[in-house]
């Protein structure tokens, strides 16, 4: 596990601090686009597969690259204050009973993870309520705080759930996981997310907010109002990454913050889902630049703030089914995709292996390998 570079801040708690992250390998990209055009097809006849592939080769730092051998999921769990505001269709005991249904395998990221073969965990940060030993081990609070009259997190509990979240990601990686998954659970948890969003793209509440888990219209109005009010807490300490995590986040979105920059760190690609997972993925790019060259987009979220997110962090999504689950769930679907895309690079056979013809430079009207390198890096 690589050090985690600390100093003291003037409040006395350790300033978090994420060392330089290194680029994917350009050069087995450019292979990998290389044998893309090699192939028993037409050059680009498989579209965004074979970028998907060359993405996978450039992360690995290897062409062909392997298929994923121990894709996992991990589901950060978390109350939020806001809820107490009618900004969700559910309770906020829905939180709690959710992580029961993910450990019995009755939700949807667990048939999805089936479905990709990967495995999931889930972890609680902030659940209000008691939930099993094997989830609760980083567990900062109980619910975060109501973001629209007060902060989320103090300090000390902000720098808590980045360092959680940190250590999950050295935890699943140093367990053999090449490719990770981040899912959310938490009842009102598109709203802080929404705060987030809307302080760094700046815009304004009513063009962020959405119908989360199917909002009528005067809770969407209730939530625009709480938007609003946490937006104006936030924009002060925009420009301090923690500072806006305790401001207007919560314990489970500072974790996945720091889950998400630790792996980019440790040069792990990670398949985002929906627009709570895409909010701290904001925060993680300013805590640790150039972060979000390891992270896929699985799918665009039919929640508003998605696409700012994705425009943000210059993402293109895999899939677009109008998904907004979240779990990791548009991830999940996404990943059978990835997987293909690996496979056709490394089976398919080429030309001369084949002993096909291929088309004469004259002939062909696809991009050359170098210009489509130039495209993809």
């Amino acid at each position: 596990m690589p050090d985690s570079p600390q100093s003291s801040t003037a409040s006395g708690y350790p300033r978090i601090e994420f060392g330089a992250v290194r680029e994917p390998d350009e050069q087995a990209g450019r292979q990998a686009v290389a044998r893309q055009q090699q192939l028993t097809k037409p050059a680009g006849s498989l579209g965004r597969l074979e970028e998907l592939s060359v993405w996978v080769a450039a992360r690995q730092g290897t062409c062909p690259p392997r298929p994923f051998s121990r894709p996992r999921v991990v589901v950060f769990a978390g109350d939020h204050g806001v809820a107490a505001d009618g900004v969700s269709a559910y309770p906020s005991e829905v939180t709690g009973q959710m992580v029961t249904n993910f450990l019995t395998g009755g939700a949807a990221v667990n048939a999805l993870a089936a479905n990709a073969g990967a495995s999931v965990r889930v972890v609680d940060m902030a659940v209000n309520g008691d939930t099993s030993e094997v989830v609760a081990a980083h567990k900062v609070r109980r619910g975060s705080g109501a973001i629209d009259k007060d902060d989320a997190l103090t300090t000390e509990q902000a720098h808590a759930a980045v360092t959680a979240g940190r250590t999950i990601a050295d935890e699943e990686i140093d367990g053999g996981a090449d490719l990770l998954v981040a899912g959310d659970m938490g009842i009102g948890n598109t709203t802080p997310s929404a705060v987030l969003i809307a302080a760094l793209t700046a815009n304004e509440p009513v063009a962020v907010v959405g119908r989360g888990t199917g909002i009528d219209d005067n809770a969407w109005m209730r939530k625009t109002t709480t938007i609003r009010d946490a937006l104006r807490r936030a924009r002060k300490v925009v420009d301090d990454p923690m500072a806006l995590l305790r401001t207007a986040a919560g314990a489970d979105i500072a974790a996945l913050t720091g889950f998400l920059a630790q792996a980019a760190l440790r040069r792990t690609p990670v398949v985002l889902d929906g627009v709570v997972v895409g909010a701290a993925a904001m925060v993680a790019e300013e805590l640790a630049p150039g972060a979000r060259q390891w992270w896929l987009a699985g799918h665009r979220s039919a929640e508003p703030g998605a696409t700012m997110v994705l425009d943000h962090l210059d993402l293109a999504p895999v899939l677009e089914l109008d998904m907004r689950l979240g779990e990791g769930s548009g991830a999940l679907a996404a990943l059978p995709l990835v997987t293909a895309s690996v496979r056709v690079l490394d089976e398919m056979a080429t030309f001369a292996e084949a002993g096909i013809g291929s088309p004469t430079e004259a002939e062909s009207t696809a991009p050359s390998a170098e210009q489509r390198s130039e495209e993809l890096f």
